[in-house]
């Protein structure tokens, strides 16, 4: 599907109830944590990382830190037994970000000072990652979040947990939303709103519905990645690599990575 729609997602709207906003990130976490939706990404990360001598990432867009804890597991498989990670949003989570640092006992820290991704300050070192959020930018949005890593001299990946395809709209629309319903309860941490804004007035799943649609919709394929990030260098200081990975019960992970080329 090369179509890319310019719709809007709740979460992005700056007037949408963050108590949503914050059940929303709950069940995206729990749903790609459990399912190790980026496991697949962890030998090109690994690799990310020992082409610019790092050893910790910077998350951008970060959400509730969905699947940062996987991805974290699978590094350590890598060999990279050292590697680290911060999380940071627009929309800090640090209840959720607390949560998953006292399971990782440290490894994972989050960042309570809201970060803008096209402009992440200089005092924030590490190869940077967006997971699940690149297709909020709009193309000169995007262009620009790669341009500043660009500028910056840093590493930057780029992964968004579907292949853009009409099977993962029908999944969007029927079985997730199913999975929402049963999985809500076994959330952490506990929020009783999520209960409340998912049984008794449902405005969650429908949110996750259209946002989840959206999200596939708005996602930039491959071949589109790779333009932006062209645009993005236009003096070619960067080796750029983009693709997808397969999981390997079935669903794909579509992939932007570069790192300068020296």
């Amino acid at each position: 599907m090369k179509l890319r729609l310019r719709l809007f997602e709740f979460e992005d709207l700056p007037w949408f109830p963050a108590i949503i906003r914050a059940g929303m990130m709950d069940y995206l976490r729990f749903m790609i944590s459990r399912l190790g939706t980026y496991r697949p990404v962890a030998p090109l990360l690994a690799e990310g990382l020992r082409r610019t001598a790092q050893t910790h990432l910077l998350e951008l867009g970060a959400g509730a830190g969905g699947g940062t804890e996987t991805v974290l597991a699978a590094l350590r498989a890598q060999a990279v037994s050292t590697a680290t990670i911060t999380l940071t949003d627009l929309y800090p989570q640090p209840a959720a970000w607390a949560d998953v640092a006292r399971r990782t006992h440290g490894a994972i820290q989050g960042l309570p000072t809201p970060i803008d991704a096209l402009n992440v300050p200089a005092d924030q070192p590490g190869f940077r990652v967006i997971f699940s959020a690149f297709h909020h930018f709009a193309p000169p949005q995007a262009e620009a979040l790669l341009r500043d890593a660009v500028a910056g001299g840093v590493g930057v990946g780029v992964f968004e947990g579907a292949a853009k395809s009409w099977l993962e709209i029908g999944l969007a629309l029927t079985v997730l939303p199913v999975a929402q319903l049963l999985a809500t309860p076994f959330f952490r941490p506990f929020r009783l709103s999520n209960l409340v804004f998912t049984y008794l007035l449902p405005i969650i799943p429908l949110a996750t519905i259209w946002d989840g649609t959206v999200s596939i919709l708005r996602m930039y394929p491959p071949e589109q990645l790779l333009a932006l990030a062209h645009r993005a260098d236009p003096t070619g200081r960067y080796y750029w690599r983009a693709g997808q990975l397969r999981h390997w019960w079935g669903p794909r992970v579509t992939y932007l990575v570069g790192w300068p080329a020296a």
